[in-house]
């Protein structure tokens, strides 16, 4: 449990994919514009790397090792997987929730080249192919969970601060883009706050 807990701090705060190691960021200020939307995105980004970690820990150790094509088709194959995923999210959204897909707009289909998924499919990816098959799968699984969680939080501070921008009296150079990347830069250096304690 311990080990869970502290997979979660890291990987929400200490390791954020967004505000520590720069993955994301498109979907990170082309979202960042209303709560709602920041909510949306990050469900749908959660759902993806979660089911990707698991999928893409299930090809890997069951096809990829054993027959010798790790260093070859790895990162290709877990990119037709995220795809594939993000098809299917794109489909049930747009059936079931039309605003949410219609506000999210060309950023949904984006999740399937969000280089923040890729990374979470990546980052552990050697050390828990040495564990056993359940183990590895329930811990990458883990692991996509709280890195959506991180960058659900992340998306989300991130459209709370831009909605108070919006009424703020800021100067006509720096009003939309410009200081959004201040916001996220203040952001990062409060998170980066967090290093060494994971």
């Amino acid at each position: 449990m311990k080990e869970y807990l502290t997979l979660m701090f890291g990987m929400v705060f200490v390791q954020n994919f967004v505000l520590n190691q720069f993955l994301g960021i498109c979907p990170f200020i082309g979202v960042s514009k209303k709560r709602d939307s920041a909510i949306g995105m990050g469900l749908a980004v959660i759902f993806v790397m979660a089911i990707s970690c698991f999928v893409t820990m299930l090809v890997y150790k069951a096809v990829l090792l054993p027959l010798g094509l790790e260093n070859y088709l790895d990162i290709i194959s877990f990119i037709l997987i995220i795809a594939a995923l993000v098809q299917f999210v794109e489909i049930v959204m747009k059936k079931l929730a039309p605003d949410l897909y219609q506000a999210l707009g060309i950023y949904l289909p984006l999740i399937s080249t969000n280089c923040a998924v890729l990374g979470s499919t990546q980052l552990k990816l050697m050390d828990y192919a040495q564990l056993p098959m359940g183990e590895a799968l329930l811990k990458n699984t883990a692991l996509g969970i709280f890195g959506g969680i991180g960058f659900t939080l992340a998306l989300y501070l991130m459209a709370s601060i831009r909605e108070r921008l919006e009424i703020a009296p800021v100067p006509p150079g720096l009003q939309g883009i410009p200081v959004a990347f201040l916001a996220a830069a203040g952001m990062a250096l409060a998170f980066f706050g967090f290093n060494g304690i994971v």
